[in-house]
């Protein structure tokens, strides 16, 4: 394994661990309010199962992370940092699956 990879799945690790932090503190009733952060909530929980989804579901993620980071880019400068860079990492994953399940692309 390269390198690369290692850092990949390493960063991956580490959103893994924060993921679960969060599942076991719940969600504020903050969060509730802002439909963007259930979207988010949405998206990146397929990561867990990214190698078992098709190519057409793979495509629909990124599509859903793309009009995501769209929709964060419109918060204050700390949410849009950390959120922008959260979805980015799902987004890589899944751009990393479709990829090895279609070399072609």
């Amino acid at each position: 394994m390269n390198l690369g990879k290692k850092a990949l799945l390493l960063m991956l690790l580490c959103f893994f661990a924060l993921a679960g932090l969060h599942a076991a503190f719940g969600v504020s009733p903050a969060w509730a309010q802002e439909g963007w952060k259930e979207e988010f909530d949405n998206v990146c929980a397929e990561t867990d199962v990214a190698m078992t989804l098709s190519i057409e579901e793979l495509t629909e993620l990124l599509g859903r992370c793309d009009r995501l980071k769209k929709r964060i880019e419109a918060e204050d400068e700390s949410t849009r940092k950390v959120y922008f860079r959260r979805v980015q990492m799902c987004q890589d994953l899944y751009r990393y699956v479709l990829q090895s399940k279609n070399p072609d692309r």
